[in-house]
């Protein structure tokens, strides 16, 4: 079992990494955010937690012992695979996600792609007892969402990604105008979509 990685980042894609340890290139899965803080050649660790199936063995990667826990609890629950967690953790970040868990919060986990409202209700039932309501309290998420903070970390994960900076600048700025709320993950995925659109 491959438990963390140590080592400079390769490469960057849109929902992996490559980061090389010992003259080996792992490629790593990981969220929006985990790659939105990293850049091409600066040297970080990895949290990992390894999924083995007959055909294929899979990395996943995170910079936080709380999201890797988190990732682990999610597959738990009947119905809910490594890509489901990955992609719950991608839309919400740890306490948004000990939040939804705790108060029933359908509406919330529902907001995930590929969770319905039965799969929704399956697991606050499950992990509502098994995770801790965040300490700083249901303010908190709004709290860390100041714009420019979002603005300059977003832009900074697109150049990471190889964009220009004028056009990074430009699919942040329309992204936020919509959104002025819009947390670093989902500003992130929507500069995305938006630049996308732009090339082939």
């Amino acid at each position: 079992m491959i438990a963390s990685l140590r080592g400079p980042v390769l490469h960057i894609a849109l929902d992996h990494l490559v980061i090389e340890c010992a003259g080996v290139g792992y490629r790593v899965l990981a969220t929006p955010s985990t790659l939105g803080a990293v850049s091409r050649g600066s040297e970080m660790t990895l949290l990992t937690t390894m999924i083995v199936r007959e055909d294929s063995m899979t990395l996943y990667g995170f910079t936080e012992p709380d999201a890797r826990e988190l990732f682990a609890l999610l597959q738990t629950v009947t119905g809910v695979g490594p890509r489901l967690a990955m992609a719950t953790l991608a839309v919400l970040e740890p306490d948004s996600l000990r939040m939804a868990l705790a108060d029933s919060d359908i509406k919330a986990l529902c907001t995930v792609p590929g969770i319905g409202k039965r799969v929704a209700e399956r697991l606050t039932v499950e992990l509502r007892d098994k995770v801790d309501r965040p300490s700083a309290g249901p303010r908190s998420l709004g709290g860390a969402g100041v714009p420019m903070g979002v603005n300059d970390q977003v832009v900074e994960a697109l150049t990471g990604l190889g964009f220009p900076l004028p056009a990074a600048e430009r699919a942040v700025a329309s992204v936020l105008a919509d959104e002025p709320d819009a947390d670093s993950a989902k500003a992130l995925r929507a500069s995305l979509a938006l630049l996308g659109k732009g090339t082939r």
